[in-house]
This record gives structure tokens, C-alpha cells and sequence, in this order.
């Protein structure tokens, strides 16, 4: 500890000496929880982070003066240099005169209190935390819930974990925490707060890479965005890991069913402490408590001044502009959080930073099929619906018509929007089915912000869409109208024959190294990633199980589809064993009819009547060759 962080750090008794909850898993910023946190902190504020929270949060929050509740000392001597002050204990640590604009527990109340003291228990804490909330402040609280997606999917259940993270666990039983939403209001109700926006948090508690406003999910179930932010959340490489089925499957199903916001695995809720209009007391936010000499702390700034420093600014010109409805963070590692809000003429993108990851000039220095950028995401969002779920929901049901409807109609507007070369540019290059959203006729990308480094060939962009579809419909074990004997590239070619176009296996080759060069660039894989997975997707086998997360379900149907296919070669196999047996059995008795005949006195007399005749036929041809050699000019003479 040194002697510039020890004044900041405040030991009131109940500290944990050798315990450390800071999260292993970071997302990129602090990912959606930290944008998140920016909205609902005005510059200047007096902010309370209770429980452990990425480091990045105290980065995002640097316009305001920030005490951070620990109960753990190594965490306290590792975010010292980033907070004004740093108690160390449980609630009761905190001087019960305080009084905070924003409180934030982000993380939970579970790890809030701590072991070295007096236990409060889930209600306790959250009554001590209101308590320094002062009159009109906020609160940022998330519940974890406890039939959430992350349980249902679990291949180990959450009453058998044994390490070290989970020696208090919250189980449904417990009634000392609310255990879903309508709870949680009424508690937050009886103290005084008033809820007033929840965002349901996927696919993890802990690393929730999606925040999506509850009652948006209740409303907009057929929202094209919607299932595509579910299920990239769910799939993305935050789900990795054995499941027992597949979490991105039951997430965009439960959106259709409109229960995506109670089967979310946890729930923010932002509160205001009502008796005073909601929002910060620009008297109070510009108060700072006495700090032991030596500590820094954030003087209070005027909003105007505010405006000019970067942070801070951006901060409070977001939080004018109301919250957003969603908060997503996709692509590769460092990549930024995608806003979406709710305007007078419906959605709109909001990228939470204005930074361009990836100029026209950086996919060619770096050789990257993809970049993205984010200064695209300025306009509405697409209405619709997502074009892959109208193609699974047609398969399922053999709906062959409407399946030729929608990929005729996805081909067409593919080719309406080629270049002056006949090609596809910019983000028409990566229109694959899952970043197209329909409605009615009309065919929109959903993110325009990933674009293609370099414009690509019709046919190749809708190969490649084509075999991504087919690879998710065969190895997903989906049902489908068409031959179950087809593998994935004769499927893209069949696809292609209903959307008009004659696509052959070179071309869909083409698109499968296409589609490796994009994933690539999209996950921010390395060269030997690159060629790691160039060479996984040129084997994918209507066999093999989806890529991603291990899901037992789906592992099951595999299996089921290789002993279909084992049974298949098996009796092929039988069948060709028959055959050739049988054909040996031919030869056999012709051989022995052979030898039969070849014993018999007319075959006996025939030799000997044919063979004068083989004798002059040797004849002849020995006396012909002694002829030509005759004739031939000797050696002396071509001199």
C-alpha cells in the first residue's frame, strides 16, 4: 500500500483480509452496465458504488466524485487510484450521515456485506443503501433472478456450486429477497423509491452483454432487433461453455411469447427516492463530504463547464436525451455499446461513442474482410421482422411457398443494390439472413454499421447468407421440406435454386472462405484463428453439432443424426457385401460351367478343329514380321 492510496482507503472495522471479489471475466468499457451507469449519473455527483465492480465503471464515472463500498481490502488497494474514498466493511460502515445522489449496486447485494461483521441479510442492506440515498437520488440495484435463462440452461445446478464465489447463494426459497419484479417494486415501494425503468440483463448476471428495456420485450415481441440482440448475447462468446440446451433457441422464443423480460437471468432497476422531483439537486450534487487530507475528490462543475470536458459531457447530453431501450455491446474485443431509444418517430441508433473503429483505410492495412462503423448507427432502426426467423418458422412448418417468397424476394433486393461493377459494398456486402429484417415486401439491414472491407460478387454474398442458414438448419437439427441425405453445401445450392438463382458447389466454397475472412474479422481473431476456423467451417457436416456453447439437447440430436446416418452407411454396406456375394457366386458357377464344358468331347473336337487354324494365324503373323524387317533399310545404307 502506498502512502498516496492509504489516506483514501478507510477501515471502520469488518474488512476481509484475504478475499477478493472483483470480476474475471471483464467486458470491453465496462460493457452495457457501465453506459448504463453514465446515463443515470449527472456531472458532479456524489455516487455510492456498493459490492465489486469491474474497474472500468470507475473509468466511465470519473465525472463524478465516487466512494466505493468493499468489504474486501485487496480490492480496495486495487481501485484506490481510481475513487475519491474507499470504505472497507459492510453497510454499517458507512457513516450513517451521509447522503448519496446516485447509489449503485450493480453487482448485487450479496456482495455487499460482509463476513467480519454484523449480518444484515438481502433486506438489511438494501435498507441501509436507501437510507443514504438522499431525497430525489437514484438507485441503480440489480436482482438476480432466480428462474432465469442462465439457470434453466445450466448443465450443473446452482444449489451444487462449491467455489469460492458462491459461499452465499440466493435460492427461492429465501424470503428475505423479492424473487421477481412485481416484489422487488413492492419493496423498493416500502422504502420510499419508485421504479422507475427496469432493463432486463442477458445472458449472464455477472457479464450481461445485452440490457433491454422490460416492457419494450413485453410490447415489440416480433421486433426483428429484438431477436437479433437476444440471440447474439446468448450466442455470443459470453454463452460458451456446456449447456443443456441452447440458451439463444429459449431466449428469442420466450421474446415471442413475450416472457423474454421474466425469464431475463437478472433485472436492473433504476429507482428515485420520491418526496422530491426525480433526479440529482444540482445544491446537493455540488456538495463534497470531509475526506482525510491528501484525498482527491471532484469538485462540483456547472453543467456548462461539464459540457466541456469529454467524459462528462457526453455523459450528461445522454442523460438529457432520456435512457435508452437498449444497450448492446457485440462484435470484437474493445468494440463500444450500441444504443437504441425511443424518439417521436420510433427507434433510433444511438452509438455510445462517436469513435470510428475502423476506417476505410484500416481493413486493407490489416488484411480484415470486415470492419465496423459505428458512426453508421445514426438513423432509424429497421422495422420488421428478423428474415432468419421467417425461414426457420417456414421450414418448420413445410411452408414451401412462403419459404420461396422470402428468399426470392431476398435475392432480388440483393441485386438492387449492387454497385457501377455489378457488386456488393458496404454493409449490402455482409446481408446475411440474420442481419436482414422484413416487413412486408420491403427488405432493410438491421446494422449497418459492419461493412465489407472490399465489395464482393452477388452470387458469393447470397451464398454465403444462404449457407449460413443452411448450416444453423442442419446442425441445429431443425425440420425442413427438403431431403435429409443433402450436406450443407447441397443444401445452399437447393436454397439458391428457390431464391432463382443457380448457384454451384465452387461458388458456395467461395462464401464458406468469405464467411471465415468475416467471422474473423467480426470476433477479432488472429491469423491462426483465422485459419482454425476457415478450416472448421469448410467441415461442417450435417452431423456435427451447432458451433458455440455445448448443448446437451442439441449434442443428443446429433448423435441421433449420426446413428441415422450410421444406419444409412450400414446398410449400404449389407447391400454392397449382397452384391458382391452374389456376383461371386455368378462367377463361380460360370467358372465351374467352364470347366464343365472344357472337359466335353465337343469341346475337345472343337480345339482341335480350330487349332490349324491358330497355327497358320502365328504363322502368318511371324512371316509378315520377318517380311518387314527385309524390307527395312540397313544401317550402311541410310549413311
Amino acid at each position: 500500500m502506498t502512502t498516496e492510496t492509504a489516506p483514501r482507503i478507510a477501515l471502520p472495522g469488518g474488512e476481509m483480509l484475504a478475499w477478493s471479489d472483483l470480476p474475471e471475466e471483464r467486458l470491453a468499457e465496462g460493457g452495457p452496465l457501465a453506459a448504463l451507469a453514465a446515463h443515470a449519473v449527472p456531472a458532479g455527483a456524489r455516487v455510492l458504488l456498493a459490492g465489486p465492480h469491474d474497474p472500468a465503471l470507475l473509468d466511465r464515472l470519473a465525472h463524478a466524485e465516487v466512494t466505493c463500498l468493499l468489504r474486501s481490502h485487496p480490492d480496495a488497494v486495487a481501485l484506490a487510484d481510481r475513487a475519491a474514498r474507499v470504505v472497507v466493511a459492510g453497510p454499517a460502515g458507512l457513516p450513517a450521515d451521509e447522503r448519496y445522489d446516485v447509489v449503485i449496486a450493480g453487482a448485487g447485494l450479496d456482495a455487499v456485506e460482509s463476513v467480519e461483521g454484523a449480518r444484515l441479510g438481502w433486506a438489511g442492506v438494501l435498507d441501509r443503501l436507501a437510507a443514504a440515498l438522499r431525497p430525489g437520488g437514484t438507485l441503480l440495484l440489480r436482482l438476480d433472478n432466480p428462474l432465469g435463462l442462465h439457470r434453466l440452461v445450466a448443465a450443473s445446478p446452482w444449489y451444487a456450486r462449491r467455489d469460492d464465489a458462491a459461499w452465499t447463494i440466493g435460492g427461492v426459497l429465501d424470503a428475505d429477497r423479492p424473487a421477481n419484479l412485481e416484489q422487488l417494486r413492492g419493496r423498493l415501494g416500502d422504502l420510499g423509491l419508485r421504479a422507475d425503468a427496469c432493463f432486463a440483463a442477458y445472458p449472464h448476471p455477472a457479464t450481461p452483454t445485452a440490457l433491454v428495456d422490460a416492457d419494450a420485450l413485453a410490447r415489440r415481441t416480433t421486433s426483428g432487433f429484438l431477436d437479433a440482440a437476444l440471440h447474439g448475447a446468448c450466442s455470443g462468446p459470453a454463452a460458451r461453455g456446456t449447456v443443456l440446451q441452447d440458451p439463444a433457441r429459449l431466449a428469442v422464443d420466450a421474446l415471442h411469447a413475450g416472457r423474454a423480460a421474466e425469464l431475463a437471468p437478472a433485472w436492473l432497476v433504476l429507482a428515485h427516492r420520491t418526496g422530491d422531483p426525480a433526479g440529482p439537486d444540482p445544491a446537493a450534487a455540488g456538495r463534497t463530504h470531509a475526506a482525510p487530507a491528501g484525498v482527491r475528490q471532484a469538485a462540483p462543475r456547472p453543467a456548462a463547464a461539464a459540457a466541456a470536458d469529454g467524459t462528462a459531457g457526453d455523459a450528461a447530453a445522454r442523460s438529457s436525451g432520456g435512457l435508452p431501450v437498449a444497450l448492446v455491446q457485440t462484435g470484437p474485443p474493445g468494440a463500444g455499446v450500441v444504443e437504441v431509444v425511443d424518439g417521436p418517430d420510433g427507434w433510433r441508433w444511438r452509438a455510445e461513442t462517436s469513435e470510428v473503429r475502423g476506417g476505410a483505410a484500416a481493413p486493407f492495412a490489416s488484411r480484415l474482410a470486415a470492419y465496423r462503423d459505428p458512426g453508421a448507427l445514426a438513423g432509424p432502426v429497421p422495422e420488421g421482422r428478423l428474415l432468419r426467423t421467417l425461414l426457420l418458422d417456414g421450414c418448420l412448418r413445410r411452408d414451401t411457398d412462403t419459404l420461396r417468397r422470402l428468399l426470392r424476394g431476398y435475392a432480388r433486393w440483393l441485386a438492387g443494390q449492387v454497385d457501377a461493377d455489378g457488386r456488393l459494398a458496404g454493409p449490402y456486402g455482409l446481408a446475411s439472413v440474420d442481419n436482414v429484417v422484413v416487413a412486408g415486401d420491403a427488405y432493410a439491414v438491421l446494422d449497418p454499421s459492419w461493412r465489407a472491407a472490399e465489395p464482393l460478387a452477388v452470387d458469393v454474398v447470397l451464398a454465403r447468407g444462404l449457407w449460413r442458414f443452411a448450416a444453423e438448419l442442419l446442425t441445429g437439427g431443425y425440420a425442413h421440406p427438403w431431403t435429409s441425405t443433402l450436406d450443407v453445401a447441397g443444401l445452399t445450392v437447393v436454397l439458391g435454386g428457390v431464391a432463382g438463382h443457380d448457384l454451384d458447389r465452387p461458388t458456395v466454397a467461395a462464401a464458406v472462405e468469405a464467411e471465415a475472412a468475416i467471422a474473423a474479422a467480426l470476433h477479432g481473431l488472429d491469423a491462426d484463428g483465422r485459419v482454425a476456423l476457415a478450416t472448421e467451417l469448410r467441415a461442417v457436416e450435417p452431423t456435427d453439432p451447432p458451433r458455440g456453447s455445448r448443448s446437451y439437447q442439441q449434442l443428443r440430436e446429433a448423435w441421433l443424426r449420426q446413428r441415422e446416418e450410421l444406419t444409412r452407411l450400414a446398410a449400404l454396406l449389407k447391400w454392397t457385401e449382397e452384391l458382391l456375394t452374389s456376383r461371386e457366386r455368378a462367377l463361380r458357377r460360370a467358372d465351374a460351367t467352364i470347366n464343365l464344358l472344357s472337359g466335353s468331347l465337343s469341346y475337345r473336337v472343337g480345339r482341335l478343329a480350330i487349332a490349324p487354324a491358330r497355327i497358320a494365324k502365328r504363322g502368318a503373323r511371324a512371316a509378315k514380321r520377318r517380311a518387314r524387317q527385309a524390307l527395312a533399310p540397313k544401317p550402311e545404307e541410310t549413311r
